[in-house]
């Protein structure tokens, strides 16, 4: 590493020295990752806009409705009731991103990430069609605006726009659903005024994300980017220049040993900074602004095989990697993530396999105790509430597994309707000489449809004789 260009650690890639923003324009990638990129984020396109789309038992297969408090994942309904399996799933989520990051660096986010996949493969791939490569895009911002450059800008941020509406309609989906959706997009505007703010505003966030923030998103306001300088150590694999090998920097010159002149293998191209995405050197060494994309990679191999020298100066490699020449190694603090992983996994899949599709509360009716009647039986009034989660009616009905008490509803028929909360109260009554010291605990039946869907222990008191 060169000591006088330590100064790029004062400030991220894209702010000038002056704190103003410097405009990146990152030359096209292509390669043999960048194919495999391109592969990945046209799958993960692919099931982002077909996802909402598609229904399961007359329901959507995913959907996160916040306004009504139902969540429907891969099929499955889950409820207010369910939340801590959205709390435990999210501890799995945050240990595996944890142990990702320490094996693999922020591979996930040039890789995986949406704002990435969308920004590289979907916006900037708009921008090289309409503007040209980054040499044609920087004279294009340089000229004054005469008829091509506002012919180019104006076509380039109206199919932005259009495709900020078309992922906001998008995310509104998964939120809503598509039919309740297509009900604001084709009834009368008087109709649905909130729905059609609601896709004003995201669409406009999008395109300003897009359009205007682009990296920054990346390098100042997600967290996980600020993360990984807590995350990362010596053995992590990350996108890193093999320094050992590179250095000193020197133009290529044909027919020359570049050993015996003692010049590394990097021929000081510059072709790493110019395709980045983010605006860095990875020459520097490891940087939060750094995504992981691989695009340098596969610009560095193009040089090398090139000029005639060995791939992989710039490779997926930790620093120990580089300096001690070794793989990927599990050390015990890898080894410690992926046990603490698995043990959260087993517990997140049994409770998920273990979940009831119905809740049942009882409890006794506040501000009363006992009744006794001429029979010498003792009834409780109790409160019940009903959670069926299925997308199925039941007809409800209670009985005890102690055949000598009774049930008696408040109503003689109750109905619950798939997906479905309702609320009643019930009595039971106990013979007296059978209770102990004034209490009981008592099973009570839940029946769905003359079937049997779960067990609740109550409390039942009488008085103390």
């Amino acid at each position: 590493m060169v000591e006088d260009e330590e100064g790029f650690r004062d400030r991220i890639s894209t702010i000038s020295e002056k704190g103003k923003r410097v405009w990146i324009f990152p030359k096209k990638p292509k390669g043999k990752l960048f194919n495999y990129r391109k592969i990945t984020s046209y799958l993960f396109l692919t099931l982002l806009f077909g996802l909402p789309h598609i229904k399961y038992k007359g329901e959507p297969f995913i959907l996160f409705n916040i306004l009504e408090r139902k969540f429907i994942i891969f099929g499955g309904i889950f409820w207010p009731q369910d939340f801590y399996l959205f709390a435990i799933a999210s501890i799995v989520g945050l240990v595996f991103i944890i142990l990702f990051t320490i094996i693999f660096g922020r591979i996930f986010c040039g890789w995986v990430c949406p704002q990435t996949i969308f920004m590289e493969m979907v916006f900037r791939r708009i921008e090289y069609l309409i503007e040209g490569d980054y040499n044609h895009q920087k004279k294009l911002n340089s000229q004054p605006w005469n008829k091509e450059k506002i012919t180019k800008r104006l076509l380039k941020q109206s199919i932005f726009w259009l495709i900020s509406f078309f992922i906001a309609n998008t995310f509104l989906a998964y939120i809503i659903g598509k039919d309740e959706l297509w009900r604001i997009q084709t009834d009368p505007n008087g109709v649905h005024y909130g729905g059609l703010i609601a896709i004003v505003i995201f669409t406009t966030v999008f395109y300003l994300v897009f359009a205007r923030l682009r990296e920054q998103v990346c390098t100042t306001i997600c967290p996980y980017g600020r993360l990984q300088g807590v995350l990362l150590d010596q053995n992590t694999m990350v996108v890193a220049y093999d320094n050992i090998r590179g250095e000193g920097r020197a133009k290529f010159k044909k027919n020359e040993d570049r050993k015996e002149n003692g010049k590394g293998d990097c021929i000081d191209c510059h072709l790493c900074v110019s395709v980045c995405p983010t605006g860095i050197d990875i020459r520097n060494g490891t940087q939060l602004e750094c995504i992981n994309c691989t695009a340098c990679i596969d610009e560095c191999n193009t040089i090398m095989d090139g000029v005639g020298l060995e791939k992989g100066l710039i490779r997926m490699v930790s620093e120990n990697g580089i300096k001690k020449g070794i793989g990927f190694e599990w050390t015990r603090r890898v080894k410690s993530y992926t046990a603490l992983l698995i043990f959260l996994f087993g517990v997140l899949v049994s409770l998920l396999v273990t979940r009831s599709d119905f809740e049942t509360v009882i409890f006794r009716l506040r501000g009363t105790t006992y009744q006794m009647d001429e029979t010498s039986k003792i009834s409780n009034i109790f409160e019940i509430n009903l959670t069926n989660k299925t997308r199925n009616k039941y007809n409800i009905s209670f009985k005890l597994e102690d055949k000598r008490g009774e049930v008696i509803l408040e109503t003689k028929k109750l109905i619950l309707e798939k997906e479905a909360v309702i609320d009643n109260r019930l009595i039971i009554k106990y013979p007296f000489n059978l209770m102990k010291d004034g209490k009981k605990l008592i099973t009570i039946i839940v029946l769905g449809n003359g079937k049997e869907i779960q067990r609740v222990k109550v409390k039942f008191i009488g008085p103390m004789m």
